[in-house]
């Protein structure tokens, strides 16, 4: 159950994952003000992206497979494959995954991305909240997942739009059949297996949105399938990120 990454065209994978908005639908225009758009240049020349979110003018949260040589994130976007007026492309100056990451079991995948200037802040881009220290989301919350993944288990590259869709907190101990190496210390389970509407494979590092501020961060799924995605529970790092904002 590695992830998949969707790639731009033209360009071969890397193992890298980005997970899929499934059964959900095109976001009101800039009404995520948060949400970035990451591309990234590897050695050898392949190209990937991911989703990732502003946690602050200079600093984008993402997932910490995202990491590329080269990279340079897109705010204020809703189409883009599109140049609107309110897009801030800005390049990263350094990126910061998290020491402990483990591309083998993807624990601990999380990275900041340090912006080579601050993004100015419009009605198209703004800061998402993190959660509170201790704070907790329990099985049968409902949140909410955004980004330019596919729309269906069979596309092969992401939407122009910005997609989003409803996703609800599982079980534990349900998640940990499904997926050996869940961690609940460290990870969150949302979906709804019995529903259509799931995270696949498509924007990894986007954030799960619960109450308006950012309680997980996309790390996996199981390709070809609709079962939960797993998301880094953001509060179980909210002393790495703040010493790593240096605030």
């Amino acid at each position: 159950m590695p992830p998949v990454l969707i790639l731009l065209t033209l360009f071969l994978p890397l193992g890298a994952g980005a997970e899929e908005i499934i059964g959900g639908h095109e976001a009101k225009p800039h009404s995520r003000p948060y949400m970035t758009f990451i591309e990234s240049l590897h050695v050898g020349g392949n190209r990937s992206r991911c989703g990732g979110f502003l946690v602050q003018d200079n600093f984008v949260l993402t997932a910490a497979h995202c990491l590329g040589s080269s990279m340079r994130v897109t705010l204020g976007a809703h189409n883009i494959e599109t140049k609107e007026k309110t897009q801030q492309i800005i390049r990263v100056a350094e990126a910061i995954p998290h020491p402990a990451y483990n591309d083998k079991d993807w624990s601990n995948d999380i990275m900041l991305l340090k912006l080579q200037r601050k993004a100015k802040r419009t009605k198209a881009v703004r800061p998402l909240k993190l959660p509170r220290a201790n704070a907790q989301v329990k099985p049968g919350d409902v949140c909410h997942l955004a980004g330019w993944g596919a729309t269906s288990l069979n596309a092969t590259k992401g939407v122009a739009s910005l997609q989003e869709a409803v996703l609800i907190i599982q079980d534990d101990q349900k998640c940990k059949l499904r997926f050996h190496r869940y961690i609940k210390t460290i990870q969150i389970c949302a979906g709804d297996p019995k529903q259509i509407q799931a995270a696949f494979k498509g924007d990894s590092g986007g954030p799960l949105v619960c109450d308006n501020r950012a309680y997980g961060v996309l790390a996996y799924g199981k390709t070809k399938s609709i079962a939960p995605g797993i998301f880094t529970k953001v509060v179980s790092f909210l002393p790495w990120i703040r010493r790593s904002m240096k605030l």
